[in-house]
């Protein structure tokens, strides 16, 4: 094993026993009696991918924090606790840092502007400063914590122009980005439609009407900070709610889409009041035929396309295995796309049921129920059944009857079993997941060019699909999201298979030199994704180099040339995650776009952001943290703003390697790669 190669098993181990006491993320499937569903399933699920959360410090034997998003030094925000006082890791020279307005000496103790003495007070002050913050916002914006409905008639106020200047337009995208986490969809919609149906008389009279104008939207605030301006009339408010409305169904058009009649009420209750204003403001008809527009592509969505998507039936990675259907280009997943899924009984024997992607385990348990009636090898009618995950390492999970959408959150080699509870100790996997065989890669037989091209024409084919809403939803919400993280799922499954893939087939290569071969290969597969900057295949495979099944190959690593050794300890370098990740950092700041990130790295900064401070404050939303936030999706706008183009032919060969890297075989069982290891070289060699 080269020098400076750090075992991800270490990390692994720290990162369970700290998240545990932190009662945060579990490094596996979450207990059985749990349900291990949702948001912990999900969080489970990355943590699986991206083995350092949290480091365990070896002194004190505590969780502390190695990074946040974007910054060296340590956070200057809120604790979640509303302390205001954020433990920061050492220095690389082992000295406390310091950021913010405290002190940085001493134990390490980062101070940041906590809440105020009086915490029932409206006027207490969240995040002021932009310590620690996800993008770099050029100084936030300049709007108050306040209540919901008040930031949005601060957002309405802006978009006219009397105030925040030329933070307006940040200001709206902010809004626009984060408001499923402190607004629902539906008050936002009701919000927007008392604002449009209001009638100004431009002397501020009306109770509502002057509430618009309040300094920062809080009770009292204005009183403080200055005097109220005055009230826009009825036009303005109108084209200004009518701005707001489009960017919003801009924004989640496809989400909306999907929704149907649900979502569709809302355009056409806005253009029936707008088309009642026209004869009193004549200005608003453009607006209203574009508004009439958005009614039109919400409610028919493209018929054709429409009726093409309900008889297709969508692969997923590992769900009916088609050459076809893999080769062709991918698209975005939505809730309503039907799979075929197989769900297995006790004894091993499947049933192969259609399902909607979006649907409850309870209806997933009354079609294998439905199908087990009619089975031949089921003479006694099925009784109370559950739905079980169990993983390729016998490790099981219960789904509750309401959970959603679960087939994006299964593990790699993970199926679905169907049983009644007290068959649920007799579950084991499948013979298959727990059996190798030996054998020769078809890897051998391709080019490290093609097999990287492949790599990142699939990466990005995946990242393009994943909404902008998602990674917000994935962190904030979990299992009582409105829209489901679908497509950035399926990219986290795919980070996690490229790492298993690479062990697997070094692992399956008997003979010495070949297995030496493989290392050569995906060294220069991880460099040619870099190149192409594709980081999330590029660090997937160091990952995977670094396994502890494949890093402790002694004989296999000492065959590699001195200059590949090199180059890999660079790309370990890349991986490391000291000193907040700097290197990977450092890395993605010198590219411009097209690039794929690391996508874990940026759920790790925005779940890091979500629990280091508060999101509101009795009923005030703290909306520097959404700024914050918002910041770190437009740094995810930022790397898709140009297309990646990449040449690839169309040969027998090259969709032989396009079948081959899009229907990886892995093994993820991290106890069998390590037999395999053993076997390949004995611990006393």
């Amino acid at each position: 094993m080269p020098a400076g190669m750090k075992p991800l098993e270490k990390f692994l181990k720290k990162q369970t026993t700290a998240l545990t006491r932190a009662g945060g993320f579990v490094g596996g499937v979450a207990d059985k009696a749990s349900g291990g569903t949702g948001a912990s399933r999900r969080r489970a699920s990355l943590s699986r991918v991206v083995p350092f959360f949290r480091e365990t410090s070896p002194e004190s034997g505590q969780a502390r924090e190695v990074f946040s998003p974007d910054s060296e030094d340590p956070p200057s925000w809120p604790s979640a606790t509303g302390t205001g006082v954020v433990t920061a890791p050492s220095s690389a020279n082992g000295s406390g840092s310091g950021s913010g307005s405290g002190s940085g000496s001493g134990g390490g103790d980062v101070r940041s502007p906590s809440l105020s003495s009086d915490e029932q007070s409206s006027e207490a002050s969240l995040i002021t400063d932009g310590g620690g913050g996800g993008g770099g916002g050029g100084g936030g914006t300049p709007v108050h914590a306040d209540t919901p409905e008040n930031l949005t008639l601060a957002v309405l106020d802006s978009v006219v122009g009397k105030r925040f200047g030329h933070c307006k337009e940040t200001l709206l995208d902010d809004f626009m980005l984060t408001h499923p986490i402190f607004l629902a969809a539906d008050r936002l919609q009701q919000v927007l439609l008392q604002q449009f149906s209001l009638e100004g008389d431009g002397g501020g009279k009306d109770g509502e009407a002057e509430g618009w104008r309040r300094e920062g939207g809080g009770r009292g605030r204005g009183e403080r900070d200055g005097e109220m301006e005055g009230v826009m009339d009825g036009a303005e408010r109108k084209q200004a709610v009518l701005t707001v409305a489009f960017r919003y169904l801009d924004t989640y058009r496809e989400l909306l889409q999907e929704e149907g009649e649900r979502s569709n009420s809302f355009p056409k209750e806005l253009y029936m009041c707008a088309v009642q204003e026209l004869a009193r403001y004549p200005e608003l008809v453009e607006d209203v035929l574009k508004l009439q527009r958005w009614t039109e592509i919400l409610h028919c969505p493209c018929d054709e396309e429409k009726e093409s998507r309900k008889k297709q039936v969508r692969p997923l990675f590992r769900h009916f295995r088609r050459i076809d259907a893999c080769l062709q280009p991918r698209e975005a997943f939505r809730g309503s796309d039907e799979i075929f899924c197989r769900v297995y009984t006790p004894d091993h024997s499947y049933v192969t049921i259609r399902s909607r992607l979006s649907c409850r385990v309870g209806e997933i348990l009354a079609l294998v129920k439905e199908k087990l009636q009619y089975s031949e090898d089921q003479p006694v009618l099925p009784g109370n059944l559950i739905l079980v995950a169990v993983t390729s390492a016998g490790e099981k999970a219960v789904f509750r009857p309401s959970d959603e959408a679960v087939f994006t959150t299964l593990g790699v080699n993970t199926h679905l079993f169907a049983c009644e509870p007290s068959e649920l100790d007799s579950l084991l996997p499948l013979p298959e997941e727990i059996h190798w065989t030996p054998g020769d890669s078809k890897l051998h037989d391709m080019s490290a060019e093609e097999v990287a091209n492949q790599l990142v024409v699939f990466d990005w084919e995946l990242f393009s699909c994943v909404h902008e809403v998602e990674f917000v939803c994935y962190v904030f919400h979990g299992e009582q999201s409105r829209w489901r993280p679908l497509n950035l799922e399926l990219v986290l499954q795919r980070c996690s298979e490229v790492q298993h893939w690479v062990a697997t087939e070094i692992l399956q290569c008997q003979s010495l030199p070949k297995r030496i071969q493989l290392l050569r290969k995906f060294i220069k597969i991880a460099a040619l994704c870099k190149q192409q900057q594709d980081l999330l295949s590029f660090l997937a495979v160091v990952l995977g180099l670094d396994n502890p099944a494949v890093s402790r190959l002694r004989l296999t690593w000492e065959g590699l040339p001195g200059k590949f050794r090199k180059q890999f300890q660079q790309f370990e370098s890349i991986a490391d995650p000291s000193r907040n990740h700097k290197s990977y950092r450092d890395l993605i700041t010198s590219l411009r776009p097209p690039l794929i990130p690391f996508t874990p790295l940026l759920l790790k900064d925005l779940t890091f952001l979500h629990e280091s401070c508060k999101t509101f404050h009795g009923e005030l939303v703290n909306f520097e943290k959404m700024h914050k936030v918002a910041e770190m999706v437009r740094n995810i706008r930022r790397y898709r703003s140009s297309q990646l183009a990449i040449d690839t032919e169309m040969s027998p060969s090259h969709l032989q390697t396009k079948a081959y890297v899009r229907q990886l075989q892995v093994i993820d069982n991290q106890n069998l790669l390590f037999d395999m290891s053993c076997k390949l070289e004995p611990k006393d060699t």
